[in-house]
């Protein structure tokens, strides 16, 4: 390969790996038209719940966590 083809791929690399994690940015929140709150990061669309359903999630993490771990041989993660 010529040095200005291999240059290329390894730009092009570079490149595809800042795009991929782009998308691994984080997390972010915001407030609904409807005065929920949306999360963005999680997949392809927001998770949108009142603040009464969050609080109720948050205030279960420790069952979550302990759910997952017990659970974990039966839970797929995705890549």
């Amino acid at each position: 390969m010529s040095e200005d083809l291999q240059a290329e791929v390894e730009r092009l690399r570079a490149e595809n790996e800042k795009l991929k994690n782009k998308g691994v940015r984080g997390l972010s929140m915001k407030v609904s038209e409807k005065g929920a709150v949306s999360l963005y990061g999680i997949g392809r669309f927001p998770v949108t719940l009142y603040k009464e359903q969050w609080v109720k999630i948050l205030n279960m993490a420790v069952e979550i966590k302990a759910f997952i771990r017990e659970n974990d041989h039966l839970l797929k993660a995705k890549e």
